[in-house]
Parts: structure tokens; sequence; C-alpha cells
């Protein structure tokens, strides 16, 4: 499997990300599946760019994807796609009802896009990694809306419109299955600190979270069902481990 970086949030400096126009991806999609394919690679990962699509509210134009949808049915690639993947258009709130139904509603015209240009069973991830939008974009500022003390808030409403753009994808194609991804996480207590050791645990467990919500397990008035589950998707990076209260451990680390 492969996976084509789609980032399209906003930076500290204001600076939008478009990383697949960066990298080229969107001119030499097909080229780039070659390349995958001599690797006998033929499943990736590619992503919206909600910002190109709806630069006009309710108004939806989806160049920016057509030419990799076609690539990769022309090349028989088997495609999981990013619907959304950090960014989202200037003139939305993230923290309000609108960015629920307007991000549902965008879903609903991509998935007729999508089912109209290709027979394949589609693959769609609804939100990229909740977890880390809400701890990075909610508790911490690292990246847009660049809020602190208000993860939870934004974890809630990214289920909520991980939920809705669900419904709205099986309206329109409920073949579709559901790839529901966020990073793993590994903390522990320091030995000489006992009294770390609940919240460690605790801290460790919250990764689970946003998965048990879409399952309608924690916090079920969001409306979580076990369906919404499908596939899970883990990622792993090399700062996903680390004693409590100090800095990620590096890879050669005995622990």
């Amino acid at each position: 499997m492969g996976g084509f970086e789609c980032s399209t949030h906003r930076v500290q400096s204001g600076k939008r990300l478009d990383v697949t126009a960066a990298t080229g991806h969107d001119k030499f999609a097909a080229a780039d599946y070659q390349r995958l394919q001599e690797q006998g690679i033929y499943t990736v990962r590619e992503g919206l760019r909600w910002h190109l699509i709806e630069q006009t509210p309710g108004k939806y134009d989806f160049s920016s994807s057509l030419p990799i949808i076609r690539a990769a049915r022309d090349m028989k690639m088997q495609v999981i796609w990013d619907l959304f993947h950090y960014g989202w258009p200037d003139d939305i709130d993230i923290f309000s009802p609108e960015f629920v139904s307007r991000f549902a509603n965008m879903v609903r015209a991509f998935m007729e896009v999508l089912t109209e240009e290709t027979d394949q069973t589609p693959f769609v991830t609804p939100v990229n990694e909740i977890s880390f939008i809400a701890w990075a974009g909610g508790d911490v500022a690292y990246i847009n809306p660049f809020a602190k003390g208000r993860g939870d808030e934004l974890k809630i409403q990214l289920i909520k419109a991980a939920i809705a753009a669900i419904e709205s994808v099986w309206e329109v194609n409920p073949r579709t299955r559901i790839v529901q991804i966020d990073p793993t996480i590994n903390i522990i207590a320091d030995p000489d600190k006992p009294e770390d050791r609940d919240a460690a645990e605790g801290y460790r467990l919250s990764q689970y979270q946003a998965w048990d919500m879409l399952a309608g397990r924690f916090r079920p008035e969001l409306g979580g069902k076990e369906k919404y589950l499908d596939i899970i998707g883990v990622n792993y990076y090399d700062r996903n481990q680390w004693i409590h209260n100090e800095d990620p451990m590096k890879y050669t680390d005995p622990l």
C-alpha cells in the first residue's frame, strides 16, 4: 500500500498547504501509479482538497480530484479516499454546526461523482486522525484552528462530522467501506514516579476515544454505531512513545 500526502491545513504563518500540488502528484498521478505498480503496489491513499472543491458555499468543483479518480480507474488502482485531511474552506468555523452540514453535503456531491466515474467498491476515510487533530488543533494550537483547551470540543465536532459524512456516503453508494484512521501511542510512567501511573495510563487509553465515540461505546448521545468503525487503520510515527511528561523516545531507546 502507498500513500500520497494530501494535507491542506493552514500553518501558523497563515499559509495554506496543498501538498498534493506541491509534490506534483495532481499532474503526474498516472506516472506515480506506474512507479507504484512496478513495486507491486496497487492500493493507495489519496485526499480531497475541500478548499478547492467548495470555493463558493454550496457550489462544488471536482476538477482537482477528477484526474486522480480517472487515472486510478484506468490503471486499476484501489484508492482509499481521505475526505478530510486537516483543511477546510476559509469561510467555515470548524466549531459551528455549519461545519458538519457543509462537510456532509460536499461528501455527498463527491460520492456522486466518484460513483459515476468508477464502478469499483469505494473506500473512504471520513476524517483523518481525529485524535491527532483534536490534540494538535484543539489543545496545543499546533495546527489549525490553533485552539487551546478545546480538544474535547473539537473531537466531538469531528465525530459528528464523520458520522454525517458516512451517512452521506452510504446514501449515494451503500457498498462503500469506511476506514477509520488514528495514530497509536504508548505512554508509561517513570518507574521512579508511581504517582504518575494513573495519569499516564489515562492518556494512553485516550487514543481509543474517537473510535469508541464512533462506535457508540463512549458518548453514545453523539449517535455513534458499531457499523461506523468498519475498517481500522493505525498510523505509527517515530515519536509515538514517551514517558509521561517527557519528550518522545528516540527509536534507539532500549525501552
